[in-house]
């Protein structure tokens, strides 16, 4: 979903391509991160005269809010647990017809992967680590960060996560894999002879085991702006009870799953507020998150197209792309590899929800036996 920008009231609506030279950007080409200036005048907005709550009632705000954020039903050592109801389990079971468990038809899947190679792409909170109330300790456990690795040995894996590039990484701490972050807007991927096409410009650069690789930040003249609206977001919301902004480095995050119901216009609000200073960013919604994004045309299916290309798979008949994830902004990914049914998408989810994935798992512990069995078929291939 991009935002829409009106001076009177930023909109939800329908990604279209972006006109770069209304954008006054240059392409897609990463560039110092000295980038433009952007006044701080509007560090703070003032609480007294805020906008209107039929704002973001009657732009559809507060309805995406809810309805990316399931009620949760009870929590277990700090992990939402999603609680069915005989009713909902006939509705899930209804969906599960229309997007079959990856694990009962893990064969059918393999079939489509013979003779071809498989490459893996996996969103991070809620896919592999459970969402929590505290985004800081959304740790992945000991036998899944060991399934990724071993998944990794076999088959060229990547994390295409929300989060910042170095926080997602910090959080898996492999170095067999690819990261990209912010949404798939910086990426690292090999140092190799292929270099993209239509993305020239990637920035050479070091690992922290000192390897050679190439970043790809096609939001890099952003980051002045990005910081700004970080911090005025941060001095805008610290009064309110549970609310927590992050700064993603090419976007930023509020939030609101630890905030009471009856304060969610309130927090909508003042994003909204905030945002009518900048024509230039969009809003998206995670799970019970607010984002805050470039508006340039990129997004994590972009993201996978160009790790593809860069890894020497792009529109190879003989790769299949399979990513998992969890959340709307997967949805791009999975609608990439849905088109000229290119791969497979996997969507995590223990409720029903419209989605472009050809398959579902229900939960983390699921996502593990897949890679597991993913694992263990290579194995048995090799013998």
């Amino acid at each position: 979903m991009d935002l829409k920008y009106s001076k009177a009231s930023p909109v939800l609506t329908d990604p279209a391509p972006m006109d770069k030279s209304r954008l006054g950007i240059r392409g897609l080409l990463p560039c110092a991160q000295s980038g433009p200036s952007f006044s701080t005048s509007v560090l703070a907005i003032p609480r007294k005269k805020p906008g209107k709550l039929d704002d973001v009632r009657s732009n559809g705000w507060l309805d995406a809010m809810k309805s990316s954020s399931p009620p949760r039903k009870k929590i277990v050592k700090d992990v939402d647990v999603e609680v069915v109801s005989d009713d909902g389990d006939i509705t899930y079971h209804s969906w599960m017809s229309k997007y079959p468990s990856a694990l009962n038809y893990f064969g059918q899947i393999m079939d489509g992967a013979r003779n071809r190679r498989i490459v893996i792409f996996l969103d991070y909170d809620g896919t592999l680590s459970p969402i929590v109330d505290d985004p800081d300790r959304a740790f992945m456990s000991a036998d899944m960060r060991s399934a990724v690795r071993n998944v990794a040995k076999y088959f060229p894996t990547a994390i295409i996560s929300g989060r910042s590039r170095d926080k997602v990484y910090e959080l898996v701490g492999l170095t067999e894999l690819y990261y990209a972050g912010s949404h798939g807007m910086d990426i690292m991927f090999p140092d190799r002879r292929i270099e993209p096409t239509n993305h020239s410009g990637c920035i050479k650069s070091t690992d922290l085991l000192g390897k050679e690789v190439n970043l790809f930040q096609p939001a890099s003249e952003f980051l002045p702006m990005i910081d700004e609206v970080f911090r005025t977001l941060v001095e805008n919301t610290k009064d309110i009870t549970g609310a927590k902004v992050e700064n993603h480095k090419f976007c930023t995050s509020v939030h609101y799953r630890n905030v009471d119901e009856k304060i969610w216009p309130v927090i909508a609000q003042r994003v909204h507020d905030i945002l009518n200073n900048y024509p230039r960013l969009r809003l998206t919604h995670g799970r019970k998150v607010l984002e805050v994004r470039p508006v340039i045309d990129w997004d994590k299916g972009k993201a996978v197209e160009f790790l593809l290309e860069s890894l020497g798979f792009s529109n190879s008949p003989d790769v299949l792309p399979i990513y998992i994830g969890d959340d709307r902004t997967d949805e791009d990914a999975f609608k990439v590899l849905r088109s000229e049914s290119r791969g497979y998408g996997i969507i995590v989810s223990a409720v029903p929800k419209e989605s472009n994935a050809f398959f579902s798992l229900k939960d983390t512990s699921e996502v593990k036996e897949f890679l597991e069995a993913l694992v263990k078929m290579k194995e048995q291939d090799d013998l």
